[in-house]
């Protein structure tokens, strides 16, 4: 299966376009690394192919099909700032209920305590609630998982930690991984292919 982004062109209310143009690929069980400056259009083209922005023109493919807009999105987003993929006001349990319910020794693996699942998200450290995004994202529909800076903001231990079991993860499972970073040197780490951000415009 592929995750495809074909010419697509988009940009936001009264600004010249962000992306024009762009288009890549990325293969189930392929692990690719998208590489480029804070400003560049990376974190908007993450957005575009996990189905959060719409294309002015161009097109999102998943196996040769426009990509799901309602329902389960097959690719799914971890933000460098994990909060914005939470509701603050939902108790993490419901939140992760509401994708999937892993198991107890899914959450172990991935250093979640069962008592984070009683607790909102304001009484979790960044670090905490970014294992609790992953586990989210890794929901048994999904087959691409892009990941914008997601290790940015943490420390280096967390950092080693979070990126030891999600490419585990991605590699048990088969899973197409997009690594959204600033750094060529956390691309040369974990994945097998570059993609330069200055090459897709």
């Amino acid at each position: 299966m592929l995750l495809e982004a074909k010419n697509i062109a988009f940009g936001y209310e009264r600004g010249k376009n962000v992306l024009d143009g762009a288009s890549l690929s990325i293969g189930s069980g392929e692990r690719v690394a998208l590489v480029g400056p804070s400003g560049c259009g990376k974190s908007t083209l993450a957005q575009l192919l996990a189905g959060n922005l719409t294309p002015q023109s161009g097109e999102i493919l998943l196996g040769g099909k426009p990509l799901p807009r309602r329902g389960f999105c097959p690719v799914q987003l971890i933000y460098q700032h994990p909060e914005k993929a939470i509701n603050p006001r939902w108790r993490l349990g419901r939140t992760l209920a509401e994708a999937w319910t892993p198991d107890g020794a899914f959450l172990s693996a991935l250093g979640i305590e069962k008592a984070w699942l009683d607790r909102y998200p304001a009484e979790l450290s960044g670090g905490e609630m970014q294992r609790f995004c992953i586990a989210r994202a890794l929901a048994p529909d999904t087959r691409f998982i892009i990941a914008d800076e997601i290790t940015t903001m943490l420390d280096v231990i967390t950092q080693a930690q979070i990126w030891e079991f999600l490419l585990r993860a991605v590699s048990e499972r088969g899973l197409g991984l997009l690594a959204v970073t600033h750094s060529a040197q956390l691309a040369g780490r974990v994945s097998a292919r570059t993609i330069e951000m200055e090459g897709l415009q």
